[in-house]
């Protein structure tokens, strides 16, 4: 009896099956750019030092929208220093929109989750390993960065947008009631067959397509974690919202109160 005892093996704790369960996983990046070619180099880097670090496996999808400033030829060239198995670059030949962007990037990706996150340095990769704890923590089917709740916080010196994406978040939490506090947000981690599901609900473009991806994450009753993150202004190039992305947030968020 006592050499069978010995022979057993000690009792897992509930950290080491988190970590023995993400070295199984693997993480697949979805990075759409357009007109990013200062950034991409830098968001690159830290994101293969943030997942080197970590022990994470992982890939980087660039889905480049025909960026007339040289995007593709940097992403190309990151190609070759990291490794066509760590950098993929999908382009398309123009600008189509976020969700297809999404829908394009997973079609060549092999991971079982998917992250998604701005290319702008807006989203600092260093947050990563904190969602992937968190899922396992709970078991989320989203891990969604928010900018509105704990340490989280916006550094943006732009004054507009401030006011665009309070607003935008206020009026949504009255109107929808979602569950969660950054609609807007677009640093998230999902179950791969998670977002494939959602991107089939969804019917918004541009600025309000974020925001209905957790509207309907609701609807199908999946669960939603939340990590704080720091929101900071773009280092290079000039911010794409615009006039006509807040009329169409206005819309979209109208047709979401009447639909749900």
């Amino acid at each position: 009896m006592a050499s069978l005892e010995m022979s057993r093996s000690p009792p897992r704790s509930r950290r080491d099956l988190e970590v023995r369960s993400t070295r199984q996983d693997k993480y697949s990046v979805l990075l759409p750019t357009y007109n990013e070619r200062e950034n991409l180099p830098l968001i690159v880097w830290l994101l293969v030092k943030s997942f080197s670090e970590s022990g994470i496996n992982y890939e980087i999808i660039i889905i480049d929208d025909g960026s007339p400033d040289g995007t593709r030829d940097v992403a190309e060239q990151l190609e070759k220093i990291y490794g066509s198995d760590r950098i993929l670059l999908r382009p398309r030949e123009k600008k189509l929109g976020l969700g297809t962007a999404y829908i394009h990037g997973m079609k060549h990706a092999t991971g079982n989750y998917i992250i998604i996150m701005d290319a702008d340095l807006s989203h600092h990769p260093k947050f990563i390993p904190e969602f992937i704890r968190k899922q396992k923590e709970g078991n989320f089917d989203i891990v969604s960065g928010t900018r509105y709740k704990g340490n989280g916080g916006v550094y943006d010196s732009f004054l507009v947008f401030l006011v665009i994406n309070r607003g935008a978040n206020f009026l949504t939490q009255i109107l929808l009631r979602p569950g969660a506090s950054d609609l807007t947000g677009s640093f998230r981690l999902y179950r791969k067959e998670v977002l494939e599901k959602l991107i089939e609900k969804c019917v918004s473009k541009g600025y309000v397509f974020q925001m209905e991806m957790i509207v309907r994450a609701r609807q199908l009753n999946y669960t939603i974690g939340e990590v704080p993150i720091s929101f900071v202004d773009r280092v290079y190039g000039e911010s794409k919202l615009g006039g006509n992305e807040i009329v169409s947030f206005l819309r979209g968020l109208l047709t979401l109160f009447a639909t749900t």
